[in-house]
């Protein structure tokens, strides 16, 4: 069974550590993951900005690049839903019926990380190791167009030595929506100075979620106003083992640092 990772540009140009860790996380488990290096933008500024005809070209280039696999890994729960989410949208737009027909036939071979690591492998417990507290961030596109309900949170709650705070007023969205924060930069601004408010009351030191995009724009506030929570993949937690050791410079829990 050929396995694929779907990294997203995200990730590649600003987040190398994720797809990394992606990879040392799925050979851990034993399955061989392969890397497309033709694979491109998915397609979703382009979508959320209403450009229908350019995402149905990156569709087409999605097919082309992940047409032979039997399972996309994507470590994004926003770039991972799209395909099911916009692709068919985008097809019948431009009326383009076997585009629609192939996407119709890949969508259901793309999976988010966390989906595929419980669903299909069957596992929570990965062998992970993080002695720090940790709250978590269930991002828009995570709650409703990926629909991954607790699988983060078990995934989590399993690794040892976590120290996991409940993050409150959760599901308040980060204020990011890709072009939303820019084109809404004062109602971006304050969703998220409310959501790095949240962050704060837990005393975490590591702010978790399954989009990077949302925690670039959560930390990018945290870190204009001073404070050191260190934002972090999922996959990066689930990916490091006591052999590891804890993360460089974010306290131990049940530590107590002297000031």
């Amino acid at each position: 069974m050929r396995t694929a990772l779907f990294v997203t540009c995200l990730n590649d140009t600003l987040f190398p550590g994720t797809g990394k860790a992606t990879v040392k996380l799925l050979r851990r488990l034993g399955i061989e993951v392969e890397f497309p290096t033709a694979q491109s933008c998915c397609g979703q500024m382009h979508y959320n900005t209403g450009y229908r005809a350019e995402t149905a070209k990156l569709a087409r280039h999605f097919v082309e690049v992940f047409g032979a696999y039997d399972r996309i890994i994507v470590p994004s729960a926003s770039c991972g839903g799209l395909p099911s989410e916009a692709y068919a949208i985008a097809a019948e737009s431009v009326g383009d019926h076997g585009l629609l027909r192939d996407v119709h036939a890949l969508a259901p071979r793309v999976y988010e990380l966390t989906r595929f690591l419980t669903d299909t492998v069957g596992v929570e417990e990965v062998g992970a190791y993080f002695p720090h507290r940790v709250t978590y961030h269930p991002t828009c596109h995570s709650l409703r167009a990926s629909a991954l309900g607790d699988r983060p949170y078990r995934l989590l709650q399993a690794v040892k030595g976590i120290d996991f705070v409940e993050l409150p007023a959760q599901e308040e969205c980060c204020g990011f929506g890709g072009t939303f924060s820019v084109k809404n930069g004062a109602v971006s601004g304050a969703m998220n100075g409310d959501k790095a408010r949240h962050v704060l009351e837990t005393g975490a030191h590591v702010l978790v979620a399954v989009d990077n995009s949302c925690l670039m724009n959560i930390g990018g506030r945290l870190a204009k106003d001073g404070h050191t929570v260190r934002p972090l993949h999922l996959v990066e937690i689930l990916a490091r083992t006591e052999e590891d050791g804890p993360l460089d410079g974010v306290p131990v829990a049940g530590i107590e640092v002297v000031r």
